[in-house]
């Protein structure tokens, strides 16, 4: 079957479909003794923020649309072609390409609403060049660290917002002399003809919402409030309540690694949700639930999405991150391991592709490690990297450690018919869980799905449906699943609202077949 691309809102992943022996795949036993198995929900958007969940947690913003991150193209308005890096970075800039690519891309790196760092595609930052006995006011994309140099106001006009000006820290305008040679030496003047060099069309496209994105766009003084005010309203203890009276036992609650930090974690990001995840564990108990605590953004980030903490999309995760992403988990397990409700850590949310299969099976092994330090019993949960086309790849490394469990995320927006995607679910779904569930193996796990697909104006039985194909799919995994997520304004990922509104109900028994009203 051909790689089907499946969208989660504001970034990709890749559900490789790839052909799998399972003929002689054995179904390993329940995770407990007594048949326990993880029916939960995940908690995505409280601790780890993810705009598109909420996105009124941006609207007090100023600048809302030039976040860290987003993606921003010049137009000079004199010459009609887009301000370039020249190859990508490492030289000078330029305003001679009629068409843009990577090279016209600018990815903002926000000081406060007004002032920012333009990193290009190379991943060095925009600046006045000052080497050589050079004026200061041509513009080069040679620094890699950012400094007062790379550092540029963009002023907007007020009655149209993509008309700007660039402001150098030299105190003058960007503009564009020729295609060749854009320079920082405007005043500017009071109006934005079509003949001032130094006015740009700007657009912008690719915007990040994540916890760097909502702590930086706010700044020191807002961001501790807002977020505190969030963490205190979005996830609250009747939501535990709710949860366990509706047929569930377990939530996975995902968190970022500035929590280890806390209440002084490094900055943008702000103190307080640790706290929250005091609470989280205190409901638990009480309602009888299991927490996974799941370390959605690694430092420097294990994907590259703004749900894994990153600032522009750069993947920066690798062999010099691992000894702090072990603090990280060494700090969870020890502050939760006498806790009856830890049931699982899980290392790491959703490596990709790009991650070296080597390093990350580093990192779980020394990861496994940290946890036993503090914990005998803790199921530690490794995820499969997004992308790959053996989802099978980590079984041989994962069956050597007791209590091992391995996550799939299973996603299907792809197909527009119901048949379709029903069929989908069960050769791609089924396939799958028994590539990675086998008797001598570690257990299997769903950490993520959703009742959301491609078929356009469904019914409610439609829905019904794909769900109940799902969770009987799902019945080989011999950990348990986790829908994403309890609260989310698209009804359809919000689990809060299906059970409210009729499409699930877990609460009737305990069997597949009773889990829906169709």
């Amino acid at each position: 079957m051909d790689t089907l691309p499946i969208m989660k809102p504001n970034y990709v992943f890749i559900l490789v479909c790839c052909i799998l022996s399972v003929s002689q795949a054995t179904v390993a036993a329940p995770a407990a003794s007594n048949g326990f198995r993880v029916r939960g929900v995940n908690l995505g958007g409280w601790l780890v923020t993810e705009g598109w969940i909420k996105p009124s947690l941006f609207d007090a913003i100023p600048n809302s649309d030039l976040l860290d991150g987003t993606n921003v193209q010049f137009i000079s308005v004199t010459v009609g072609k887009y301000l370039s890096a020249e190859s990508g970075g490492g030289t000078i800039l330029v305003a001679n390409k009629p068409k843009a690519s990577t090279s016209e891309i600018f990815r903002l790196w926000r000081i406060n609403e007004t002032t920012f760092n333009l990193r290009v595609h190379n991943n060095q930052f925009v600046g006045l060049n000052t080497t050589n006995g050079d004026t200061g006011v041509n513009l080069v994309a040679r620094e890699m660290t950012p400094g007062i140099s790379e550092t540029f106001v963009i002023l907007r006009n007020s009655d149209y917002p993509n008309l700007v000006r660039i402001k150098a820290s030299n105190g003058f305008f960007l503009q564009v002399k020729t295609e060749e040679l854009v320079t920082a030496d405007s005043k500017g003047n009071e109006g934005w003809s079509d003949d001032d060099p130094s006015v740009f069309i700007m657009s912008s496209f690719r915007q990040f919402e994540g916890e760097f994105q909502i702590t930086n766009g706010y700044g020191p003084l807002m961001a501790p409030k807002v977020m505190r005010e969030h963490w205190e309203t979005f996830i609250v203890e009747e939501d535990f309540k709710w949860i366990s009276n509706n047929g569930l036992n377990a939530v996975r609650i995902p968190v970022g690694w500035w929590i280890a930090s806390d209440p002084n974690p490094p900055k943008p990001f702000v103190g307080g949700s640790l706290k929250a995840l005091d609470n989280a564990f205190l409901w638990a108990k009480k309602y009888g639930l299991k927490v996974i605590i799941d370390l959605h953004a690694a430092p420097r980030s294990q994907n590259g999405f703004f749900n894994g903490g990153c600032r522009d999309g750069s993947l920066g995760w690798g062999i010099d991150s691992l000894d702090q992403t072990v603090g990280v988990i060494d700090f969870l397990t020890a502050r939760y391991a006498e806790n009856p409700s830890l049931y699982a850590i899980q290392l790491m949310n959703e490596p990709v592709l790009w991650d070296s299969l080597e390093i990350v099976m580093e990192y779980y092994k020394a990861g496994y490690k940290a946890v036993r330090k503090h914990s005998s019993t803790a199921y530690v949960v490794m995820s499969t990297r997004m992308g790959i086309a053996n989802v099978t790849e980590l079984l041989p490394f994962a069956a050597e450690y007791e209590g091992s469990v391995i996550d799939v995320h299973l996603y299907d927006y792809g197909y527009t018919t119901v048949q379709d995607s029903l069929d989908f679910i069960n050769t791609y779904y089924k396939d799958t869980l028994n590539a990675v569930t086998t008797s001598n193996g570690p257990l299997s796990f769903v950490g993520e799905w959703v009742a959301v697909w491609g078929v356009e104006n469904a019914t409610k039985e439609e829905y019904q449906r794909f769900v109940k194909a799902q969770l009987e799919a799902f019945e080989v995994a011999t950990f348990g699943w986790a829908y994403w997520t309890l609260k989310n304004v698209k009804n359809h990922w919000s689990l809060e609202w299906m059970i409210k509104n009729g499409y699930i109900n877990f609460t009737e028994s305990n069997s597949i077949s009773s889990h829906l009203s169709i």
